[in-house]
């Protein structure tokens, strides 16, 4: 078994805003999956896709960014999985709008989600799909950009970048995140 985690922030107000391509991302696996049926488990909304070689598991925690340790660290204990058997997509302000970056392991890099995770897991051995937002302008804040909305200009970069990241996703599942990261990584 599998477990993709898809981070971000619950609730409407949030939901197309750069902080969410995580939750966009399982949002589009779920629909190549064709999986509808989402519930509430560990904080979080999930859903379960089985295919001949697994079940894959689909998580959306329900904690805020900020918590995300905490319902995915649940999950792992529940299903007895270690951090490698985990997937986790999030955004990336220190990679330009749309770029993409496939990682095996490595630290927070600032982002609070993913401090969570670290500490609540207790292991940086899980697989990333980093999605490229870009930086604030100057005069703006930076919790103010990652919960803001794509402008105009943004969004023919974004959909297609969210959708390669479903792409990057499942080639992790295939064949390992190295090899994915030389697919996605260019």
């Amino acid at each position: 078994m599998k477990i993709v985690v898809g981070l971000g922030n619950p609730g409407q107000e949030y939901s197309a805003t750069r902080h969410n391509v995580g939750f966009m991302t399982a949002d589009v696996l779920a629909g190549r999956w064709r999986v509808d049926s989402w519930r509430s488990k560990f904080d979080a909304l999930v859903a379960e896709y089985r295919e001949a070689a697994g079940s894959i598991l689909l998580i959306k925690p329900q904690t805020y960014m900020n918590h995300s340790g905490y319902a995915v660290g649940a999950a792992l204990r529940w299903y007895k999985l270690t951090v490698d058997d985990l997937i986790v997509v999030y955004d990336d302000l220190d990679l330009p709008p749309g770029r993409l970056r496939v990682r095996s392991q490595g630290g927070a890099g600032g982002h609070r989600g993913i401090e969570s995770l670290l500490v609540n897991l207790g292991k940086d051995t899980f697989s990333r799909v980093r999605i490229g937002i870009g930086r604030p302008p100057e005069f703006m804040e930076t919790a103010d950009y990652v919960l803001g909305r794509f402008g105009t200009a943004e969004i023919p970069i974004m959909e297609p970048a969210i959708k390669r990241a479903a792409d990057a996703v499942e080639a992790i599942i295939k064949y390992g995140a190295v090899r994915a990261g030389n697919e996605f990584n260019k």
